[in-house]
């Protein structure tokens, strides 16, 4: 770290290792935060954002005042999200596809529609409003669907071929996206049961997306354990970064592969390769561990450094196509998906989720759905496993290609 002259303004420079530093104390404290303010738990604003976000609000004051200005070394921000994204590829079981039966289906089905419906209005949008297509993506699925991973993710892509402040405007858009899905995928849900007078019944039989319970494990995993995995996803990550260095010798025309999109596709295959021949014993709790720490980390370092003072130009286009991005959600919910899943009150359990999850992520759908259970004293088994299943993993097979087409078309 150290404080040097540039323009007659000090700049504060913080180094990589640093850098990690400071995003583990502002992820500690975004929790300690969170759980002392009751509605930011209740909305379930990750811990990562509450920190980041002050981290950045008081640069922002400190180059506005002109006291000072600050450079952040995120060198070790790639790593953490690589980890982060290897780990989601692990889930992308398409045995457990094949076992969710119609209602998975037509559920994944609608997440697709969603996706590319997105990116249609964000691009639509931002060319009406004058502003970047790209903008526009980046306030369509980049932050609704995909949440603040794929916003801090996508975002410095976007910016590399020339469009400034998209990671601002994904990450705020995803931050507004995750409110705003908390706040409606319950009452959504709710009105959708009170309006056609579903009955009260689900089908108790929960549709089986576990392992064989031969696979479960038990006790403490092993320091061996821990190293094969962590090997196993650094050779995945180390093998993306690769496939994206090859595609960048294509030169293709304004098109940038994000580094994570190989390692997810290679892990993705590993683990439906690893389903049928077991070449290696896969513990969950190992991936989730390694997963919740990249995220945690990349996203919390991605977060403070963001240059607020970008967004205040583009706030009021933000918000316009935040707010045409909710009513075709809605009104795609309440019309079309929730007939398609049966209209009964399963299908209207799953709807308050899609509703939530459309501009959250899927631990929003969660709760939403939560919330409608709740109410109504019945827990659907069917919505709990294929909402977080489809809203979690199986979207990225068409989300991003479709996130990479519209950011190479407009560039």
């Amino acid at each position: 770290m150290s404080i040097e002259l540039v323009d007659g303004v000090q700049r504060l420079n913080i180094g990589m290792v640093m850098a990690v530093a400071l995003a583990g104390a502002l992820l500690l404290l975004g929790y300690a935060i969170r759980k002392r303010v009751n509605v930011l738990e209740r909305l379930c604003i990750p811990a990562p954002v509450i920190g980041g976000f002050i981290c950045s609000i008081l640069i922002w004051a400190l180059r506005g005042t002109g006291a000072m200005t600050v450079s952040i070394d995120t060198t070790l921000q790639l790593p953490f999200m690589l980890a982060f994204f290897t780990c989601v590829g692990f889930s992308g079981s398409f045995k457990m596809l094949k076992t969710g039966g119609r209602l998975l289906i037509v559920f994944l089905i609608a997440c697709w529609v969603l996706s590319i419906a997105q990116g249609a209005i964000g691009v639509g949008m931002a060319s009406l409003l004058g502003i970047h297509p790209v903008l526009g993506v980046m306030a369509g699925p980049v932050s609704m669907v995909g949440g603040h991973g794929n916003a801090a993710a996508f975002g410095p892509v976007a910016e590399d071929l020339g469009v400034h402040g998209a990671t601002t405007v994904a990450v705020a858009a995803a931050t507004l996206g995750l409110i705003l899905g908390n706040l409606s995928g319950g009452p959504v849900g709710d009105f959708i049961i009170r309006r056609n007078k579903v009955a009260i019944k689900t089908d108790e039989v929960a549709i089986e997306l576990k392992e064989d319970s031969k696979d479960e494990n038990t006790g403490m995993f092993t320091v061996r354990a821990f190293l094969s995995h962590f090997t196993l996803i650094f050779v995945f990550m180390a093998g993306g970064l690769l496939i994206a260095h090859w595609v960048g010798l294509l030169n293709i025309p304004n098109f940038a592969l994000p580094h994570y999109v190989g390692a997810m596709f290679l892990s993705i295959v590993f683990r439906n390769i690893n389903d049928k021949t077991q070449l290696m014993k896969m513990d969950p709790r190992i991936i989730n561990l390694i997963l919740e720490v990249g995220l945690s980390i990349f996203l919390t370092m991605a977060v403070m450094n963001l240059r607020i003072w970008e967004l205040v130009d583009l706030a009021g286009a933000m918000l316009a196509i935040l707010a045409v991005q909710f009513i075709f959600l809605v009104l795609f919910t309440v019309f079309i998906l929730f007939r398609a899943l049966g209209k009964n009150y399963d299908s209207g359990v799953m709807s308050g989720g899609f509703a939530g999850w459309g501009t959250g992520i899927a631990a929003t759908a969660v709760v939403c759905m939560g919330a409608i259970c709740e109410k109504y004293n019945l827990r659907s088994p069917k919505a709990f496993m294929i909402a977080p299943l489809c809203g979690a993993v199986f979207v990225d097979i068409v989300s991003i290609p479709t996130i990479i087409f519209l950011i190479t078309r407009f560039a």
